[in-house]
């Protein structure tokens, strides 16, 4: 399962690699580390643990930061993993706050209720929590985590469900200018409302949900885990994928990946059993084989997206079209109207439920979630400040 955590990871880092090229040029120079205030709204009266853990971006160095922003590199590892040293932070009591400083990273923020995470070295380096494995050490955690990269053209910071949906917090930035943008909140009882909706969705979609011995209600694992595991049949959207290869193959799909260029056209067709798309000339740049579920929840296999100019772009829309459900009523993708959302019966439930429960509809409840920019991130380049705020789980 590691490898599966640091696929997520690292797509989730390319990701946002990508979105960099696209940012605005810093106002001012960077600082190497800048101050990340979090604020303990869970109401929760077990001790609360930090971490920030990632990739150091001047050497490539794996390691963690401690509260004053000073990075540590994790020691080797062995086989079997080895224990790494202690890197959690103490976070604040409910209802107060605590300032640290964070570095350049590409990396994650983790945060747990009343233990502290486990944490293994392995030759290759850190080994992530792994909850859809239920001898993972961790599975019994409450936890979660955020993940941002901080460079030299400023900020990313996002909130993230692509692998599990657990506890609330939100993410904010307060620019050069003094204002602060701020996303990830859930509507009043929106923690729980995910959890009723995945329940009361027939098909499977409640084995995604993880409680503890004691009756706590841990996390909703993300539909990808849920077909890995077994928790979702296998054959989940096998209808709505056999219904979009039905109409293109009479039909044409047009994909503008790029919402700048959009004069930058692919259009698909599918042949056989494959989706061939060319280019205005009529070339054919790429094809891909029908996915299945797996695919299309994780968006690699059948789905993969190298960082590339014309696959990895195209397969990125078809990708949240797939998950959104938006391919059989919009022959035009990027479909960006969220009223056409998750309105077939067989679509991404999990990113449905979690979306309808946001205050500002943004989450990134799977991989390619920011195609029309539905993404729960914020982003600055000179940022001042930044803010993680953990929010009641009710």
């Amino acid at each position: 399962m590691l490898a599966r955590i640091t696929t997520t990871l690292l797509s989730a880092i390319a990701l946002t690699g990508a979105l960099l090229t696209l940012g605005p040029p810093a106002e001012a120079a960077v600082p190497d580390t800048i101050p990340l205030t979090i604020t303990n709204n869970s109401g929760r009266g077990d001790a609360l643990y930090v971490y920030d853990l990632g990739t150091l971006l001047t050497t490539g160095q794996q390691g963690w930061a401690d509260a004053n922003g000073s990075f540590h590199a994790w020691p080797a590892g062995g086989t079997p993993p080895t224990p790494a040293p202690d890197a959690s932070i103490p976070g604040p009591a409910a209802g107060r706050s605590t300032t640290i400083r964070i570095p350049r990273f590409s990396g994650r923020i983790y945060f747990s209720y009343g233990q502290k995470l486990v944490f293994k070295l392995t030759t290759g380096g850190l080994v992530q929590p792994a909850v859809q494995n239920p001898s993972d050490p961790n599975h019994d955690i409450l936890f979660n985590w955020s993940e941002y990269t901080l460079n030299d053209s400023g900020l990313w910071l996002n909130s993230t469900q692509v692998d599990m949906f657990s506890a609330p917090y939100a993410v904010g930035v307060q620019r050069a200018d003094g204002t602060t943008v701020s996303t990830g909140h859930l509507k009043e009882g929106g923690y729980n409302g995910v959890f009723t909706a995945l329940r009361g969705q027939s098909g499977g979609w409640a084995n995604l949900i993880q409680t503890r011995s004691d009756g706590t209600v841990l996390r909703a694992l993300s539909p990808l885990y849920g077909v890995e595991t077994g928790a979702l049949p296998a054959n989940v959207m096998d209808d709505y994928v056999n219904h979009v290869w039905q109409k293109y193959a009479t039909a044409t799909l047009t994909v503008a990946p790029f919402a700048d260029q959009p004069g930058t056209r692919y259009y698909g067709r599918v042949s056989g059993d494959v989706l061939n798309f060319t280019d205005a000339s009529g070339a054919v740049v790429t094809g891909f084989q029908k996915p299945d579920a797996s695919s299309v929840f994780g968006c690699h296999k059948l789905l993969d997206a190298p960082n590339d100019a014309v696959r990895g772009p195209i397969s990125r829309t078809l990708c949240a079209g797939f998950n959104r459900s938006t391919l059989l009523v919009d022959p035009d993708q990027p479909d960006t109207t969220t009223a056409d959302f998750y309105q077939d019966a067989v679509t991404n439930h999990y990113a449905r439920a979690i979306h309808a429960q946001t205050a500002d509809g943004k989450a990134y409840a799977f991989a390619f979630d920011d195609v029309g920019q539905q993404e729960s991130l914020v982003q600055d380049g000179s940022p001042r400040e930044a803010y993680l705020t953990l929010d009641p789980l009710g």
